[in-house]
């Protein structure tokens, strides 16, 4: 059966990696839940998609920049809440939903430095997964095949999700190149929408169904014609109407 991950939360019914987002899509007892995550430069781990500030909050500005007093300062975009930190995240996450529901946790990691922020990223990211008792029940997820490997080299534990989209995928040498250069790093390989459906054919006979994700797919018709594929995983701005089709 096709896994439903609310993406952002479910940033297509509440403000997008908002902790309201978080705590109400534990009640739609998704199977995982995907959100973001930098490191600021004060060392603060905040939930958070972008790398600037200006699309999801009133502020502007970079991420890296913030200041725990900024950060709390600020409000999301139709919130009255500010940027979560990855700790705050989490305490909701872990909880679970109704009947001690426990989703998966896609967590992609967002570096803004070279090695050093990455390794750093990493080691942070997972300790805090390991403080909350969610390291079972995660992902590792990036674009990023380097920092995958770095994953893979601090957490072997911790399987990893990879993402792809058309202009990734063409500077890798194509789509079925990369997939086959990421099968034996990552569990998930998630790939957008679009470009999944012109290759899934080609993309089917290397990597098993069960192990393909689908971004992000919100129409209910194309939800069914992705379930009726079979596919493993499909992330969804709203999770309400990709469970419906599902289990509807």
């Amino acid at each position: 059966m096709t896994r439903i991950t609310g993406h952002r939360g479910a940033r297509g019914l509440w403000p997008e990696n908002s902790l309201t987002g978080f705590r109400e899509v534990l009640g739609l007892d998704v199977d995982a839940v995907e959100f973001d995550v930098h490191l600021t430069g004060a060392g603060e781990l905040v939930v958070i998609h972008d790398a600037v500030l200006d699309r999801t909050t009133d502020a502007s500005g970079s991420v890296v920049d913030l200041t725990p007093a900024t950060r709390a300062a600020l409000r999301l975009q139709g919130s009255t809440e500010p940027i979560p930190t990855l700790d705050q995240v989490l305490a909701v996450l872990s909880a679970g939903g109704g009947d001690q529901h426990r989703p998966d946790l896609h967590v992609e990691l967002k570096p803004s430095g070279g090695a050093g922020q990455v390794a750093a990223i990493v080691q942070r990211v997972v300790a805090e997964l390991q403080r909350f008792g969610v390291r079972s029940r995660c992902h590792l997820s990036s674009f990023d095949v380097s920092l995958l490997a770095a994953c893979q080299q601090i957490a072997p534990d911790i399987p990893r999700l990879v993402s792809v989209n058309r202009s990734w995928a063409e500077a890798q040498g194509g789509l079925a190149t990369f997939a086959q250069g990421v099968r034996g790093l990552a569990r998930i390989i998630a790939v957008e929408r679009r470009l999944l459906a012109e290759q899934w054919d080609a993309i089917a006979r290397i990597v098993p169904a069960e192990r393909l994700c689908v971004w992000t797919v919100n129409d209910p018709a194309e939800i069914a014609r992705w379930l009726d594929r079979g596919i493993g995983h499909l992330t969804t701005d709203r999770p309400d109407l990709a469970l419906a089709v599902r289990d509807g």
